[in-house]
């Protein structure tokens, strides 16, 4: 099988966990605070081995195709943690580490007070790529691109699990490239 087969195998059995965990249609606030009559928990799907294993594998070859300079994955907490680790893990496992780093929402409220975690692995300059897992508005990847540039990071690429195609890429390609595994189209 070839690695474009493999890949597109993966999304699809990944697409189908999400909508069977993730997708649901009812009447929501998102975290924009704006009202929807769906919502996609993707942390249902990603959360489960198989899903880990999926997301881990999709978005590492996005980065070794797209931004093979990146060595580094993470995004605001709480949406991208587990996204960033699954990432970190394949990657360990196919013989290219990549480090994590969490962006909390509130700098940490005693001890060093940092925003990030994990940055013994980061360095000024590092080329990493900001994590999301739902793009609606963009704020969420915004707020860790902001902190990921404070700390001295070099973002080279936004990976996305979904896009709900509400203007948050528009937003985030304004601070750098946006690939999305799925699009609001893929579920409705």
């Amino acid at each position: 099988m070839s690695g474009k087969d493999l890949f597109e195998r993966h999304r699809t059995r990944l697409g189908e966990l999400l909508k069977t965990l993730a997708y649901e249609q009812r009447e929501v606030v998102l975290a924009s605070g704006r009202k929807s009559n769906f919502y996609i928990d993707c942390k249902q799907a990603v959360l489960g081995a198989e899903g880990h294993f999926l997301v881990g594998s999709l978005f590492g070859r996005i980065l070794q195709d797209t931004a093979p300079e990146v060595e580094a994955v993470g995004g605001l907490t709480m949406g991208a943690d587990p996204l960033a680790s699954a990432v970190s893990t394949m990657s360990y496992l196919s013989g290219r580490p990549l480090q994590a780093f969490y962006v909390r929402k509130e700098p940490k409220g005693h001890g060093t007070g940092q925003w990030l975690e994990g940055i013994k692995s980061l360095r000024a300059g590092m080329p990493v790529a900001i994590l999301e897992d739902v793009v609606t508005s963009g704020g969420s990847a915004l707020k860790a691109i902001v902190r990921a540039r404070e700390f001295g990071l070099k973002v080279s690429l936004i990976l996305g699990l979904v896009d709900r195609e509400e203007g948050g890429r528009e937003a985030l390609e304004a601070e750098a490239p946006l690939v999305t595994l799925f699009r609001k189209r893929d579920f409705v």
